[in-house]
Parts: structure tokens; sequence; C-alpha cells
């Protein structure tokens, strides 16, 4: 993914110093995913919508994605429940300008397009950096004065197509050695430091409403490298160069959290600039344990923790937001489950410890909304089959003490089954999984109660009925 940068984080990995929208409301938003990916979101119907809680709070939560991937399931969640999206490579150098002069804007074109019908902020991601440039730019000769032409040029031409449409730009991306020098990028080697004003210059002229950012990794306590990095920024702002904020990687690995953190925004945001952490995921070794994934759930919190506490920190950005999109375990073998969801898609946590620092207070169990129930029972019944089809009905019946508010259903297909379409439920599938998730109807089942819903599927070679469910994450008897 990122080679340079990556063997730089190898060498860094030693130890380093509202309640959710209304129902109508996320009703509407659900739609609105749906009519943009042609699947409903599988949240659950009374879990957080961390979107409306990050807007609640005068933050974004964001998430960098893979454009390719944005329909069914992983489109949907994104539509749901980020308000700003990063590109996680259509917007780069060597994406978008292949070739010299002649331009590939389909994949950035596809990810803005998304972000406008959703909703949502774009974070530019990135005009300047010294990795993933094209073969005719990294391998080319040039003069000084081209160079500087050529890399303006790229600036202006980048940030003028998506003007008015780009809320931050990460203008110049990882410019320091982890000692908090200046990288010899060729960019530097050629021009000096004067690369970096002159590429925030062109994107002002191109683009005077976008917010203009530098970013880096492994800056995000204080050290050697924030240190140079907040000596760069001073030395920007003395010369008029019009930077707008810092951007705090955050590819961090569990158990290192830098204590110093918010201090450390803080200090920036004193400069006068905003400041915001713009790829954040937290890596652990394989297999996760349950203690991993909830000291990982207290990390996600406490990172979003900061930057509420620091004024001009305007959001946080997870460097995708599930395991099943992850650049770690290709580059760092034996480790992973670094973000918020699972490979299946289902919330981990980290997730509820995000919700919980933006301010919900509701249950982070199993995953469903109501809590873990004290028994429940199902009930799976295929009245009609055909062909290569069939229409299976469900009753889910609470057999606890206590009601249920906020169901989940979830079972795995022993045949390769798939849903095709449902009633009294949203139900959603990846591969062998399926979630089905209440109606705004039914979501409410007293002790002793039950609702039913139903669905039609396709099956090939056999229909046999899964063995297993679980209500909210609980295992239910089932008939």
């Amino acid at each position: 993914m990122r080679t340079a940068k990556l063997r730089a984080l190898r060498r860094a990995a030693a130890p380093r110093p509202a309640v959710s929208r209304a129902a109508t409301a996320l009703t509407a938003l659900t739609a609105l995913a749906v009519a943009m990916v042609g699947l409903a979101a599988p949240a659950h119907a009374a879990d957080p919508v961390l979107r409306d809680l990050a807007t609640a709070k005068g933050r974004y939560y964001g998430t960098a994605v893979t454009t390719s991937k944005l329909t069914g399931t992983y489109g949907a969640i994104t539509a749901a429940q980020f308000n700003s999206v990063t590109p996680g490579n259509e917007m780069k150098w060597g994406s978008v300008e292949p070739t010299r002069g002649s331009f590939n804007w389909d994949g950035a074109d596809r990810l803005v397009n998304f972000a406008e019908a959703n909703g949502q902020k774009v974070r530019g991601h990135t005009l300047v950096w010294h990795s993933q440039m094209p073969n005719w730019l990294a391998n080319g000769t040039f003069s000084d004065a081209e160079l500087r032409t050529i890399m303006n040029e790229h600036v202006t031409t980048e940030t003028t197509r998506y003007k008015g449409r780009i809320d931050h730009w990460d203008v110049v991306n990882e410019p320091l050695n982890e000692d908090g020098t200046m990288r010899a990028s060729t960019f530097y080697t050629q021009l000096g430091e004067s690369y970096i004003a002159d590429a925030f210059r062109s994107a002002r002229a191109a683009d005077p409403a976008a917010k203009l950012y530098i970013n880096d990794y492994n800056t995000d306590g204080t050290g050697a490298k924030s240190n140079g990095m907040y000596s760069l920024v001073q030395r920007l702002k003395a010369q008029g160069v019009p930077i707008d904020g810092v951007g705090f990687q955050g590819h961090l690995i569990l158990g290192q959290l830098p204590s110093t953190l918010q201090a450390n925004l803080q200090r920036f945001a004193d400069l006068g600039v905003d400041v915001a952490i713009t790829e954040l995921d937290i890596r652990m070794t394989l297999p996760a344990t349950t203690a991993q994934l909830a000291q990982q759930k207290d990390e996600f919190k406490a990172v979003t923790t900061a930057c509420l506490a620091v004024t001009r920190c305007k959001g946080v950005t997870a460097w995708g937001f599930t395991d099943s999109d992850s650049w770690i375990p290709d580059v760092f073998p034996g480790q992973g489950a670094a973000t918020p969801y699972d490979e299946s898609f289902q919330p981990k946590p980290a997730y509820y410890g995000i919700a919980e620092a933006l301010g919900w207070t509701g249950d982070s169990g199993g995953g469903g909304g109501g809590g873990t129930p004290t028994g429940c029972a199902v009930t799976y019944a295929v009245p009609s089959q055909w062909n290569n089809g069939f229409t299976a009905a469900v009753t889910l019946r609470n057999t606890g003490s206590s009601p249920v508010s906020g169901w989940t259903v979830r079972w795995t297909w022993p045949s390769g089954q798939s849903v095709t379409s449902a009633w009294n439920a949203t139900v959603t599938q990846s591969g062998t999984q399926v979630a089905a998730v209440n109606a705004a109807h039914n979501a409410a089942i007293p002790a002793g109660g039950s609702v039913d819903f139903g669905f039609n599927g396709g099956w090939s070679g056999a229909n046999t009925a899964p063995t297993a469910f679980t209500l909210n994450g609980a295992a239910c008897t089932t008939s």
C-alpha cells in the first residue's frame, strides 16, 4: 500500500512515548444508503450512529474507503455511519496522473459523487507525496524549475477539478524523517523546503474555500518527529503560507497510545491551526482476544476523547472501518484487527468505544440495541420451495424475564443459500453470515412475547436449515 511509509512504520514499531437521531431521521438516512448502494446498512436498530453523534459534538467522524467497494454492505455502512470519507488511493498522484498531462478521474469522481449523495465531507488525500508517484515522475530527470512547474500544475489541476467539493486537502503528506528533519524526497532534494510553501499556495489559489493540511505519521505524541513538525508549521506560518491545519495519522499499536496525545494536539492548535486525527487504526497481535478487544475499545475511545477536548480538533478519520479492508495484515504479518468493524461487517467493542466518547450512553454488549436477553428461541420453517428459490418464515421468541428493545438475529448458512428479499426485518448477508435487524414497528419484544419475519432466498444443491441462531449476541434454542 505505502511502501516507503510502511518501512518507516516498521522502524517505528518500538514503544513510543446525544443519542442517535430519531427513528424517522435514521430511516431516511438508511433509505438514502439503499438508494446509493442497493442494500440497507446492517446497523442495529438501537445502535449508535457515529455521524449523528459526531455532528452533535461539532465534529466529523470519517473513514478511508476503497472506492471500488462502495456498494453492498460496505457502501451502506459507509453511507450510514460516517459523515466524512477519504479516498485510500484514488486521489494520489500515481492514480490521477499516471501519464504526464493525462488524467484519470474515475475513482476520485466516484468517491466525491458518493459523498455528495450521502451528505458527507470529503478529505482529499493527497496532492504531494514522496510515495505512489507515477513512474514518469519518480524516475524522470527534470531541472529544478521544471520539477517545480510540474508540481504546481498538478496541484492546481487536481484542486481546481474539485473546487468547492473538497472540505480538507492533505496538501503535503509525510515530509519528515523520524528524527524530525526533512525527508530527502524528490521534491525536497531538488527544491528544498520551499516546495511545501509552493504546493500550499497553488492549492489556495485553485480553491480558496478548502482547508489545507500538512499530514504525517508518528507525530501523535510529543517527541522528536512531532517537534520537527511543530517547527515546520511555525516556519510556514511565519512565511505567510496558507496552512490551515495539521493532520496526525494515528497508526497506533495496542498498548502504545501516547499519553501526550491531547497535549500535543493542543500545542499545535495554539499555533493557530486546526488539527485532526486522519488515519486512525490500532493494530494487535492475532488472534484477537476478548481482553485485547476491550483494550482497543478503550484506546479508540481515548483518541476520540482527546480530539473532543481540543476545540480546534475538527474530527477523526479511521483508516478503513472494517478489518476486511485493512492494510495491516499485508504489511505486519501476524497483526491486524485494527478497525472498528470485523471482517463480517459487525461492530466490534471499538465501535462502541467511539460512540461512548461521542456521548452515547446505550448498551454496548453483544451488538444488539436492547442488550443481551436471558433467553430466546427461534423457529425456522420453509413453507415453500421451488427450483432454486424458497420462502422462509422465522419466529423469534423472547423466553427471558425482561423485554428486548431492538433486536438483531444472526445465523450462518450451512449450504450456500442467499437472501433476495425480506419483510418485517432488514436482512443483510456477507458470505455465509446473515443478520436480520428489526423493523421500526416490531423492535420491542416483551418477556414471553414473539415476533415474526420472513424472506425469500436462493439455493443450489441443498437447502439445509441453519442449526444455530443468536439474538443480540446470545445463543437461542432452535426448532
